[in-house]
């Protein structure tokens, strides 16, 4: 039968056993470093990865143009600046593609699913990620696309 706690007291009893046994213990000392890039846009309210122990926690990217901060007009442009910028946050934690076991990309447009896989199948050597390809309302910054992932270090 599951947990359930009648009041707020068992609950923190059943939280302190958890975290003084041996599981818990160990889960509170793996390593954590927040990851952001050199050239983002100051003020954002969220890190560009957090690496936890050898799994990297890479947040939701949209292709847009360095120059100008904005999505380019191009479908294949805007492609190419995502994956600059998601390779990039992978090379911060010493990964590659190669290292994703888990990505998921949103577009308001799923039409273009075929554009979009024609370029991502190149980013990879080995076995392709699991992946989701969804369907969204209007992304911020007119993006057609973003694209978030897990990665765990060989």
């Amino acid at each position: 039968m599951p947990f359930r706690p009648t009041s707020v007291q068992e609950l923190l009893l059943q939280w302190y056993d958890f975290r003084s046994s041996k599981f818990g213990r160990a889960l509170s000392t793996v390593s954590r470093r927040y990851i952001n890039l050199p050239n983002r846009p100051a003020g954002l309210p969220f890190s560009d990865g957090v690496l936890v122990g050898d799994t990297l926690y890479i947040s939701g990217r949209i292709g847009l143009d360095p120059a100008t901060g904005e999505a380019p007009e191009s479908i294949d442009a805007e492609i190419e600046f995502l994956f600059d910028g998601f390779q990039a946050v992978l090379r911060h934690a010493g990964m590659t593609m190669d290292d994703l076991v888990w990505v998921q990309v949103y577009s308001p447009d799923v039409s273009l699913w075929q554009q979009f896989n024609a370029a991502y199948v190149k980013l990879f050597s080995r076995e392709f990620p699991a992946r989701a390809f969804l369907g969204s309302g209007t992304l911020l910054l007119k993006g057609r696309f973003e694209m978030l992932g897990i990665a765990v270090k060989r």
